[in-house]
């Protein structure tokens, strides 16, 4: 596994100093297009896989502008949970591809911090629900373990900037922290007790008020205190915000990006969609690549992006190989952010989908073709800003939407979706809008169950029949 050696302090200062170096090298740096420029390109096409898409883009962008680097767990040492970095550390450096602890609220508030300071860090998620992981403080404690209650021990004094407590009696039910001034500081799980030695608490960010108390029976133990700041809250409060509330000052050049949704076999907590939670922020774009070009030519994008951007891949897609154009592999190609692209014409119902389910839409368009049902699909790509004009032609067109998602769909980005054809469009529609989302529940573990909550291709081709009043035969409507 990579090395994750550093703490935050440590982090913090290594990110300052390369700062100052990249800053004397970017004032001689030209400043590239957002959108590549028109060439001439040969129509012969070459199959990649998203991974191979993702980590060429990342390479190019990063050779490109020295401003670019890359952080997160993993990405150094072992190139990467998914691979995406492979290569990198040995031809950037770990002055730019930085492995980080296992704290996701910690890198993620870094890499805001260096955006501020006029670099464009890429952070990586191992996965996106770790985005919701809590910034824990690490608390050490020795000392007598006796088999009684006590209530507050304030002794000792402080060391360095780090406040101690010494007591004697700790137990192993239940430790409170609280503290009127600081009332964030809530709970901390105990583990690993030893009997007879002398305590101490070191906490980071010293609190007078605080009260310890302790009760039950127990022994010594290595401590963590949980903190309610989370790697969202700098995405959302920090990322998000601050052009705005500098009144257009201060610029987030910054992209967070891993993998996002439902894989296979990985739970409640790991399978979730999170393209609606972001989407709804202002101040946030937010892409999610189905194809190697998506993945190219948005990552590009992002990178080059002066906001934030969430980049939501897909594990499942990593491995699979598209067609790819030579002006795709063109290293200043560039995807426009907030254009969906249409996947596949049709004249008789619009699908809208993003992510893996453009696959599954583009599969239940073939299997509807059969039955004369002439499917447009339309591959979002971009959630925010949401591409509302490509989407409200199309239905003008075939008269019929069915909206596929992964999420849950109370909320969802197929409910915006239906909502803006349903303000823009409600004349041109022959039928109910369709939509197909993620059962709502948290994700089953078995497999049979998890497929159940996933949408499949035939619930598309259903919800399609459904739109064009062809949901049973002919012969039995006769």
């Amino acid at each position: 596994m990579g090395y994750r050696c550093y703490d935050s302090l440590v982090l913090v200062c290594l990110i300052q100093d390369r700062a100052s170096k990249m800053w004397g090298v970017m004032r001689h740096k030209t400043i590239r297009p957002a959108i590549s420029s028109l060439r001439h390109f040969s129509s012969a096409a070459k199959e990649i896989t998203v991974r191979e898409a993702l980590n060429t883009a990342l390479d190019e962008e990063m050779s490109a502008d020295p401003k670019v680097f890359l952080m997160g767990e993993e990405v150094g040492e072992y190139q990467g949970a998914y691979k995406i970095s492979k290569g990198l550390l040995e031809k950037y450096g770990p002055d730019r591809v930085l492995d980080t602890p296992i704290t996701e609220a910690g890198f993620a508030g870094i890499g805001v911090g260096a955006a501020y300071y006029g670099l464009r860090p890429v952070v990586e998620f191992m996965t996106f629900n770790f985005s919701m992981q809590k910034k824990m403080v690490k608390l050490k404690l020795e000392g007598e373990a006796e088999a009684r209650q006590i209530s507050q021990h304030k002794s000792g004094g402080t060391r360095g900037n780090h406040q101690y407590w010494s007591g004697h009696d700790f137990t192993q039910f239940g430790l409170m922290m609280a503290a009127p001034s600081k009332p964030k500081v809530m709970f901390c799980a105990l583990q690993g007790w030893k009997k007879r030695q002398r305590c101490e608490i070191l906490i980071d960010d010293p609190v007078k008020d605080m009260e310890l108390r302790i009760c039950g029976w127990g022994q010594a133990v290595d401590l963590y205190i949980g903190r309610r700041d989370s790697a969202i809250d700098h995405i959302i409060n920090s990322a998000a915000k601050s052009n705005y509330m500098s009144a257009g000052q201060i610029s987030v050049p910054i992209v967070f990006r891993g993998p996002n949704g439902a894989a296979a076999g990985v739970g409640a907590q790991h399978s979730q969609c999170y393209a609606a939670w972001y989407g709804a922020v202002p101040g946030l774009k937010v892409l999610t690549p189905y194809s190697s070009e998506d993945a190219r030519g948005l990552l590009k994008a992002a990178i080059r992006d002066p906001d934030p951007v969430v980049f939501l891949e897909n594990e499942l897609l990593y491995g699979e190989s598209f067609p790819v154009s030579a002006e795709a592999l063109d290293s200043s190609f560039c995807l426009p952010i907030g254009k969906a692209k249409i996947e596949r014409e049709g004249k008789d119902v619009t699908i809208t989908a993003y992510s893996k389910m453009v696959g599954y839409a583009l599969q239940a368009a073939e299997t509807l073709a059969k039955e004369g049902i002439s499917a447009e699909v339309i591959n979002l790509r971009s959630i925010r800003p949401l591409d509302r004009s490509t989407i409200n032609t199309s239905v003008r067109k075939t008269n019929r939407l069915v909206t596929v998602e992964e999420g849950f769909p109370q909320h969802g980005v197929g409910a915006e979706i239906c909502t803006s054809v349903i303000e823009e469009s409600f004349g041109y529609l022959d039928a109910p809008v369709e939509r197909i989302a993620g059962a709502d529940v948290p994700m089953p573990y078995a497999a049979n169950l998890e497929r159940m909550a996933v949408p499949q291709v035939e619930d598309i081709v259903r919800a399609a029949k459904r739109a064009c009043y062809r949901s049973v035969p002919l012969a039995a409507a006769a």
